[in-house]
């Protein structure tokens, strides 16, 4: 294998492929980078046996061939290189000789017949969406995917597509998140997509990103976006029925300044951290949301006006989950929908339905 190409171009790739690299494992070829060149552009590829990324970019093939070159010392080599261009080769020995003006380097590689074959999908009926849309909806629902093994099917997102709509929902028994959005597809499906893989999806959308294509099969799916080609995993398993969680009356309904909420839960939080956790007491009356906090390291209060209608209501939360859910809102006000002290807060759009997001309340104590 012989090869050069620009140096900006390959560190990009690099660093966006091994996202999907394993920093451990007893596999040495999956700490490593495939570097393939063929058909005249060069194809990297980085996998830990549940998310794959696999990218190609522009480069002046002398020689085909492929090698797996350890990602961690790859990418510290080619940041640092003096010059644009940079020159690869590799021998029968598996020799990697990296150039860039003065600069030259010789490692050791992995041979390609080491690196695992990523999964093939078989989907001839692709999805797609806008990209900043897409990239919206993952990061105003990831928020709640669930980070424990108590259900396997809640460490991912649902993906529920129908009637020209698309839904993400997550949820970890505390919290849930749907976001919606309207997609030019007729089709429905719905699977599950690992949090972890959404994450590394999120970060793959850059502004130039218009379009985002989604291919699903049985057991895996494929995101392509731009130049990059995510595989994953499908999580099997039940999800749970999420709109029989959401509440279908509320005797109360404030209308709030994002803002002000955020900031006001923000005041009280100062006195909250791992050791000193308390509900955040919240009392809505007379037009009015008045908060309170008291912990070993002390009490606070606040308040600030809002619009109410129905019944006054005192209710508990945790002060993370609500900051949560309104800093994910993405709109300047809120609708919180409640009914009663210990039936979850609803949290909507002040106009139209794109999200919406449950916070579980916490039981109060008697004491002030």
């Amino acid at each position: 294998m012989k090869f050069n190409c620009n140096r900006q171009a390959l560190t990009e790739a690099v660093l966006n492929v091994m996202r999907a690299v394993s920093s451990k494992s007893t596999m040495p070829a999956l700490e490593g980078i495939l570097v393939k060149a063929k058909n005249g552009s060069l194809i990297l590829t980085g996998y830990d046996l549940e998310i794959g990324i696999t990218t190609n970019i522009d480069a002046m093939i002398y020689e085909e061939g492929a090698t797996v070159i350890n990602a961690k010392l790859f990418s510290e080599i080619i940041k640092r290189m003096p010059e644009d261009q940079i020159n690869i080769e590799t021998d029968e020995k598996l020799t990697v000789y990296i150039n860039s003006g003065k600069s030259d380097y010789k490692i050791i590689g992995i041979p390609d017949s080491e690196y695992p074959e990523l999964p093939s999908v078989n989907s001839n009926d692709p999805i797609t969406i806008d990209g900043e849309a897409l990239s919206s909806m993952i990061k105003q629902t990831i928020y709640a995917v669930s980070d424990k093994d108590i259900k396997p099917a809640h460490k991912g997102s649902l993906f529920e597509i129908n009637n020209r709509t698309i839904k993400i929902i997550s949820v970890d028994g505390y919290r849930l998140a749907i976001r919606k959005e309207d997609i030019d597809y007729n089709g429905e499906k719905s699977f599950i997509v690992p949090g972890k893989s959404l994450s590394e999806v999120e970060k793959l959308i850059t502004d130039d990103i218009e379009k985002v294509t989604i291919s699903p099969g049985d057991r895996h799916i494929v995101l392509k976006i731009g130049d990059y080609s995510i595989i994953t995993r499908l999580i099997e398993g039940e999800f749970m029925n999420y709109k029989s969680a959401i509440p279908a009356n509320h005797s109360t309904e404030i209308r709030v300044n994002t803002r002000k909420f955020i900031n006001t839960i923000d005041r009280m939080s100062l006195l909250l951290n791992e050791r000193m956790k308390s509900p955040i007491r919240c009392r809505v009356e007379n037009g009015m949301i008045k908060t309170s906090c008291n912990t070993p390291l002390g009490m606070a209060k606040d308040e600030f006006e809002a619009d109410i209608q129905g019944e006054d209501l005192e209710i508990g939360f945790d002060n993370k989950y609500m900051l949560d859910a309104l800093r994910n809102s993405d709109t300047d006000e809120v609708i919180i929908h409640m009914n009663g002290p210990l039936s979850p807060m609803v949290i909507l759009p002040s106009e139209g339905d794109s999200f919406i997001f449950l916070v579980l309340p916490v039981r109060l104590r008697n004491d002030r």
